[in-house]
């Protein structure tokens, strides 16, 4: 993929010495850090973007599940977030899902997900729906 300017955007795998920038990124969308984020990031379980070396965004992995994606303020809108999401599909197997605000609603939908709403009491209702769920059946293009 390529960025503002003509650089270069990649999606990895992260290495243990972006802990420090996957734990900023997830701080700064205010979501929540993993306790065990290095533990996750020795097994795989979080992407990276990267441009010209310097961690744009991150997407961690619960099994199938986006536990959380997240990307710099400054470059959101390029299409990042997008591709940390297509990465992970490529690696599971079967449906990606993912729990998210309704604020951003438009961006799983945009990829392709089936929204629906989850519920969070634990009644069964859903007073004042705080968050939806999303479930991606197929590969982004």
């Amino acid at each position: 993929m390529t960025g503002g300017a003509g650089r270069r955007i990649e999606v990895r795998e992260a290495a243990g010495n972006d802990a420090l920038d996957v734990r900023r990124v997830l701080d700064g969308a205010l979501l929540e850090v993993p306790e065990e984020l290095d533990e996750r990031i020795r097994a795989g379980e979080v992407l990276v973007s990267t441009d010209d070396g310097a961690v744009t965004g991150a997407l961690v992995l619960d099994g199938s599940r986006v536990e959380a994606v997240a990307v710099r303020p400054r470059r959101r809108g390029n299409g990042i977030g997008s591709e940390l999401v297509a990465a992970a599909a490529e690696r599971v197997d079967g449906p990606l899902a993912a729990d998210f605000r309704p604020d951003v609603r438009p961006f799983y939908e945009s990829l392709g997900f089936e929204v629906e709403e989850a519920e969070n009491d634990g009644n069964g209702g859903t007073e004042g729906v705080d968050h939806l769920r999303g479930r991606l059946h197929q590969g982004l293009d």
